[in-house]
């Protein structure tokens, strides 16, 4: 017969037993548990415990981005040699002279760009004030530089110039990424979600109104509504600052005469031919004679002098011109991508700075590409707006490219990724696991017997 255990050594078996599945259970139950981050808000952190996320490890680079950058700084390029050529050999006795440059900045700005999308962009969070406050004293130490064409815009740097906006750029996106980003719900208060993000942005418009730079406040204005719009700020209030705007920029424009021509001259071009309209006049002509295909490389007329600012400014008539509505097709088109990919990159944004700072970054590409284009077409009126990665340019364009390497940077890979059905269904089977503890009752006096 097999021999039965004594019934004294059942009880801690059972212990033992009940022991080992409690450890397990609990040992399930943390690996299903969601991680909740501490610094989301309190929405976020809800949806965190009702859909469970696993980390995955970071992909590769945007690559679509990376070839939209690619082809409007290859566009550009080419375009500038060709509309430069002439003039640097008048002028410096060089027909290389302006695209030697351009390849340097181009240098300069690939190493930028290099270490904005290397570089963790969450450390911008802890130069968050002190970059705000440099980019406004710059924004001051402006004014008092030597002026150039009329305007204080430039910083001299021994043989280079240096443009403080672009580094208020960059204040002003990390800073209502990083308020924005804090403030949550708050947004959409108004004292505290509107107002102070208003105030900074006004600070910068006025010292950039008093250089004078309408075309550069006006884009850190629309900047600051469009993230407020992005960040749930009510209509109202966006409206609000827009009609309480309109009577300074009347002022501004009214109660400045060149100004005024500027305004006039878009109106009735032929009226000013030889002055306010010239550049427009001479811009539509290049993209009339262009045709479908262009003139071909280097066969422009408006390169010969006739076109102010065709490296610069009207860049894209000069592609007009010499590569026909295909060229300016081409240069539209990467500029899509380019604003696909980084809205892209702000909705996989690993946490919510990130997010605000990749939309920030692409609405300033948006509304400085579509106030060029609107100048260069006549939709506007003259603003004085490079075209981002396609226009010459030195401190511009190194700091355009660092804002392509933080969107490069953005737009990797979530650390977190919402789990699948299959897996959903596996961790809801886990927590309904009951343990069943099966144990041999000792038998009866009458089974004994």
């Amino acid at each position: 017969m097999p021999v039965r255990p004594s019934p004294d050594r059942q009880p801690s078996r059972i212990a033992r037993l009940i022991g080992t599945a409690v450890r397990k259970l609990r040992e399930r139950k943390q690996a299903a548990e969601p991680v909740i981050d501490p610094t989301l808000p309190a929405a976020a952190q809800v949806i965190a415990v009702q859909h469970p996320s696993a980390a995955l490890p970071e992909r590769a680079f945007d690559l679509w981005l990376l070839v939209a950058v690619l082809g409007l700084m290859g566009m550009g390029t080419i375009a500038i040699y060709s509309s430069t050529a002439a003039d640097g050999l008048t002028r410096y006795h060089d027909s290389m002279y302006f695209l030697e440059r351009q390849l340097a900045f181009v240098a300069i700005g690939g190493f930028a760009m290099w270490i904005g999308a290397r570089v963790d962009y969450r450390r911008l969070r802890q130069l968050t004030y002190p970059l705000l406050l440099l980019s406004i004293a710059l924004l001051g130490l402006a004014l008092f530089a030597p002026a150039r064409n009329g305007a204080s815009r430039w910083i001299p740097l021994g043989p280079m110039t240096f443009q403080p906006v672009e580094i208020a750029k960059l204040g002003l996106v990390t800073y209502l990424a990083y308020s924005l980003g804090r403030k949550a719900d708050r947004v959409k208060t108004f004292t505290v979600g509107f107002v102070p993000h208003l105030v900074v942005c006004g600070i910068m418009m006025v010292l950039l109104l008093k250089q004078p730079d309408l075309g550069s406040s006006i884009v850190l204005g629309a900047t600051t509504l469009g993230m407020l719009f992005m960040a749930g700020t009510r209509v109202s209030y966006i409206m609000l600052a827009v009609l309480g705007a309109a009577p300074i920029a009347y002022h501004f424009v009214v109660g400045t005469p060149w100004r005024l021509q500027r305004v006039l001259a878009f109106f009735n071009p032929e009226a000013y031919a030889s002055g306010q309209a010239y550049q427009f006049l001479q811009a539509r002509l290049a993209m009339g004679s262009g045709g479908m295909w262009g003139a071909g490389l280097g066969d422009g007329h408006q390169s010969l002098g006739y076109l102010p600012e065709g490296h610069n400014d009207f860049v894209l008539a000069t592609i007009g011109e010499e590569m026909g509505f295909i060229g300016v097709a081409f240069v539209l088109v990467m500029f899509g991508l380019l604003m696909w990919r980084g809205i892209r990159a702000a909705l996989g944004a690993r946490d919510v700075f990130g997010g605000y700072l990749a939309f920030g970054i692409t609405i300033m590409f948006g509304v400085q590409v579509l106030f060029n284009v609107g100048v260069v077409l006549g939709i506007v009126p003259n603003k004085g707006i490079t075209l981002p990665l396609v226009s010459y340019g030195g401190s511009s364009l190194v700091i355009t490219m660092f804002f392509i390497g933080l969107l490069l940077n953005v737009g990797r890979r979530p650390e977190r990724k919402t789990v699948t059905t299959e897996q959903g269904r596996e961790l809801a089977r886990r927590k309904r696991v009951r343990v069943r503890v099966l144990t041999n009752r000792p038998s009866s006096p009458a089974c004994a017997s």
